[in-house]
């Protein structure tokens, strides 16, 4: 019934919602929070990393009483060729306190059901299991949803449902996704006692790492990464739907080869697989996001956005996600009109510096997405690399020579002087 209205109905529960959620509640805001799955995090994939800084805009030390795995004192980047890999590690170190903010593994599911917990126990009305069928369009305002038979109505209405966001494309202001936009994720929990996890990757008890690695994905564009938790790891791939299509492979094959790599299968032997899902993943940055973010009485936040971040090296979701959610409740809180909201996100959005974040790394895609940062460099990364200790004996070839040589067998020099021009533009 329209006199049963909330002040803002939140679709999706994941860390933009539930952030939005918590600071609207806590203001004294009436909030409801539909979420699709039986449980927040239920339908999300796990693995991943949180950076502390965005739960301290939710609530001071709030971090501090989340549900974490590992902070991440390690950060890697790992390029395989067919048999070899080749690792670059640069050790954080371990004050965690000096560090501060601070990134950390999670596991999505525990992490997303705390989190909603923790919006609930501020006041906000959390309703999962619903799946939210429709908006609902009053002279041109969006006014609530519904959800089965039911219709349930508010000022604002947000969507925090995710990169296949049905609400942001019934709002008229997300299309769907093109190939190029996104990428095919697969990731697997894997796992291994604690033990064996900080021998294998030279860590303390509490101690993380976060490996990005490109290569091994049988010429296919796309890359990998790998987390380590406190008894799992988290290990997937994010590939090309054109570039998988063209290679006529399956995914879970490619990923199959890929966890098999000498460089990687001994760092997961013996573990044991306690989960196994797929996903979309925003991969464009920038350039996918839509040119307006709100209308009135609806907005968009998180991955509904397009808000994240893929430098090949660094994957950022969740932080700017959770941001978002935050920016959506400061600009409520300020409102003082329902009609007001939309601009005011948008300020707090940049006041936050996220649109800054996001245009700094617009041009990114253009370099992760070369088809030769899949297969051709990391195959010259590792033949260079190697040439520099094998002896057999015999009189060594000058150094200049041999590494030009090596350059000439996988890529012509004028196609590296293109793709460093491209990059250079691209930055």
């Amino acid at each position: 019934m329209e006199d049963e209205k909330f002040d803002v109905i939140i679709v999706g529960a994941g860390p933009a919602g539930s952030a939005c959620a918590y600071i609207l509640a806590r203001e004294g805001k009436s909030v409801l929070m539909i979420e699709r799955g039986d449980t927040a995090g239920s339908k999300n994939v796990t693995g991943g990393r949180l950076y502390t800084y965005a739960l301290e805009l939710v609530e001071s030390n709030l971090y501090k009483e989340a549900i974490l795995e590992r902070a991440v004192v390690r950060e890697q980047i790992m390029m395989l060729s067919d048999k070899t890999g080749l690792t670059i590690d640069y050790f954080a170190g371990t004050n965690m306190e000096e560090r501060m903010p601070q990134s950390y593994t999670i596991l999505r599911a525990p992490f997303d059901e705390w989190f909603a917990g923790k919006a609930e126990e501020q006041g906000a009305m959390i309703a999962a299991g619903i799946l939210v069928d429709e908006l609902i369009e009053k002279d041109g305002k969006i006014v609530g949803v519904k959800a089965g038979g039911d219709e349930m109505y508010a000022d604002l209405v947000i969507a925090a449902d995710g990169v296949n966001s049905s609400m942001a494309r019934q709002a008229g202001l997300k299309k769907e996704w093109n190939g190029h936009e996104v990428g095919i994720g697969v990731k697997e929990v894997i796992e291994l006692d604690p033990e064996t996890i900080q021998q294998r990757f030279n860590i303390g008890p509490d101690e993380g790492v976060a490996r990005a690695i490109l290569g091994g994905t049988d010429s296919v564009m796309g890359g990998g990464c790998l987390y380590t938790n406190k008894d799992t790891i988290s290990l997937g791939v994010v590939l090309s739907p054109a570039s998988l299509a063209a290679q006529k492979r399956s995914i879970a094959d490619i990923y199959q080869d890929f966890k098999m790599h000498p460089a990687i299968y001994p760092l997961i032997k013996d573990g044991t697989t306690v989960e196994y899902s797929a996903h979309l993943v925003p991969e464009n940055g920038w350039n996918s996001v839509p040119k307006k973010l709100y209308r009135d009485g609806f907005l968009m936040v998180g991955d509904a956005a397009g808000f994240v971040i893929n430098t090949g090296t660094m994957i950022r979701g969740i932080d700017l996600a959770i941001v978002s959610g935050v920016a959506a409740a400061r600009a409520v809180l300020k409102a003082a009109a329902p009609a007001d909201v939309g601009q005011l996100y948008m300020k707090e959005l940049n006041e936050l510096q996220l649109i800054s974040t996001m245009q700094l790394f617009a041009g990114w895609p253009q370099i992760t997405g070369l088809p030769r940062m899949s297969s051709v460099y990391p195959d010259l990364a590792n033949e260079m690399i190697g040439s520099l200790f094998y002896v057999d004996g015999k009189l060594p070839k000058r150094m200049d020579k041999s590494m030009l040589q090596i350059l000439r067998k996988h890529v012509g020099i004028g196609q590296v002087l293109a793709d460093a021009w491209k990059g250079f533009k691209a930055l």
